[in-house]
């Protein structure tokens, strides 16, 4: 049975009425965490509370190294082009010239041809088993790398890793909302996402290290390719093992700490997840002024990602250094990252409303980097390489960007298609990321760095625009509900308003994380 708009309003009104919890009632609820949900009433709210704290901390033990390792090896696979371009991949494989970009750029129309596919399949399946899959695919997809013999070769096995790779980031994300408070969100999802700054270290050694390896049959870029495909192989591995698909199949909890995990994120109001696909939702996501600025934010961090991660060894080359130095001088950009990014995170998390904000002061800072890069001479290589390493800040408006909409978006179709077609629009720009760096302009590539300077603007103007559509719209509620109503039944009616798959247009009770 699916509800209507006004059938579900009329049911909320009807079953806030108890003072501790709402009477959830499992048959008439598609949530996977209804059945939990009922059971709350067995635990008073000191307990909760109190428990709450330990399912918290046991999940951060259980959870968060899994996904931490698991984004490091993921990005590595990523970061396995870059690396391989400062040896002899592109002239063994014949992509001198726009070639390379071509190959760089259709992991993306790979990526792009997945995104939402893959969105809704996730909806469906259950999770662990499914980012697991992808794992293992992706690890074969990155040893077959090692036997390209050609141009052609090499494209299909970039868009078919494009597609595997499309699933990986919205699992993540989806991870992070099933077992975690909306206020605890931006930090942990700035943890696993630092992942990237560590990936990049030892990313850096590691292609360094396999560059001085000469009494091999296998060439520099061949054995780079090799040992982080064995490496996705085994996270894979322990993935399948260890990761639950949801707070209801976590083996490492109790039945009572299962209860206690879905009412944790109840007070997300959205749920947990619901399988039921559901058009009209995916269509109010067209006049959502929030999302559609998030949409702009990920065309934004793709152009930039897109030309950041594959070009970093050509533009470091260009200021004088040999291939295998301008690898390891990549080492300090990981760094770099795996700072700045939990700081973002801490900062959204302890600093109330302050998500957009954050998002458009961090975009200041490659942003003056970019200008440094356009305006300095090419003899101070040095001020050339440290404003470049200031680019890998671009974690930072990705992972606010996908907390924004994982905590602001409700309805679980919406939140797919909304997560699909953000990273839609994240792999198109990074296909026009890779490819507005043009042969003929090396090593200034003035044309993109014209081309990444307006998106950070332009990802400046739309934190700002999101945010005063947020705001405006919190108030706006509050204005039309009294404040005995707002004291003592929004909470739960929010709450019953997720389990029920509300979106967050439909439920007046729902309220935006600036």
């Amino acid at each position: 049975m699916i509800h209507t708009t006004n059938d579900m309003k009329a049911d909320v009104q009807s079953s806030v009425g108890s003072e501790k919890h709402v009477d959830v009632k499992p048959g008439e609820i598609r949530d996977i965490g209804a059945d939990l949900y009922a059971e709350i009433d067995q635990l008073s709210p000191e307990e909760l509370e109190r428990e709450g704290a330990e399912v918290r901390r046991l999940l951060d033990w259980r959870l968060l190294p899994m996904l931490y390792v698991t984004y490091v090896i993921q990005f590595l696979d990523k970061l396995s082009l870059n690396y391989a371009s400062a040896y002899s991949f592109i002239p063994d494989l014949g992509l001198e010239g726009q070639r390379y970009s071509w190959v760089a750029a259709i992991f993306n129309f790979g990526y792009l041809f997945w995104a939402i596919p893959s969105s809704l399949i996730i909806q469906r399946v259950p999770l662990a088993k499914y980012m697991g899959t992808v794992l293992f695919i992706w690890a074969g997809l990155v040893i077959a790398h090692i036997g390209a013999k050609n141009y052609a070769g090499v494209l299909v096995l970039r868009f078919l890793l494009g597609m595997a790779e499309a699933g990986v980031s919205p699992c993540m994300m989806n991870f992070t909302s099933m077992f975690y408070k909306r206020a605890e969100q931006p930090l942990r999802m700035a943890i696993w996402l630092s992942g990237n700054g560590m990936a990049t270290m030892v990313g850096a050694l590691l292609g360094f290290g396999l560059g001085h390896s000469h009494n091999t049959s296998l060439r520099s870029w061949q054995l780079i390719f090799l040992t982080i495909g064995l490496l996705n192989f085994i996270t894979g591995c322990f993935f399948l093992w260890l990761m639950p698909d949801s707070p209801s199949t976590a083996k490492f909890l109790s039945h009572r700490q299962r209860i206690v995990a879905v009412h944790r994120v109840s007070e997300n109001m959205i749920g947990v997840k619901t399988k039921e696909i559901k058009l009209h939702q995916a269509l109010e996501i067209f006049y959502d002024v929030k999302v559609l600025c998030c949409i702009g934010i990920g065309i934004a961090c793709g152009v930039i990602n897109g030309g950041v991660s594959n070009f970093s060894s050509s533009l470091i080359k260009g200021y004088g250094f040999s291939g295998i130095y301008a690898t390891l001088l990549q080492l300090p950009t990981g760094a770099i990252e795996a700072v700045v990014v939990p700081i973002c995170g801490l900062v959204s998390t302890y600093v109330r409303d302050s998500r957009c904000i954050v998002l458009a002061v961090v975009c200041l800072i490659p942003f003056g980097g970019l200008l440094g890069i356009r305006f300095t001479d090419i003899s101070h290589r040095w001020t050339l390489v440290g404003c470049t390493w200031l680019q890998y800040i671009i974690g930072a408006p990705v992972i606010i960007s996908w907390n924004l909409l994982s905590t602001n978006v409700a309805g679980h179709t919406k939140r797919s298609f909304a997560n699909g077609l953000w990273f839609t629009v994240y792999a198109s720009g990074n296909v026009a990321g890779a490819n507005i760096f043009f042969a003929h302009e090396a090593p200034r590539y003035y044309s993109a760095l014209t081309g990444l300077l307006v998106c950070y603007a332009g990802m400046i103007v739309l934190c700002g625009v999101a945010y005063i559509s947020m705001k405006w719209e919190n108030m706006q509620r509050d204005r039309s509900m009294s404040p005995e109503e707002i004291a003592e039944r929004r909470d739960e009616a929010a709450v019953l308003d997720g389990f029920r798959d509300m979106t967050d247009k439909e439920s007046r009770h729902f309220r935006y994380a600036l």
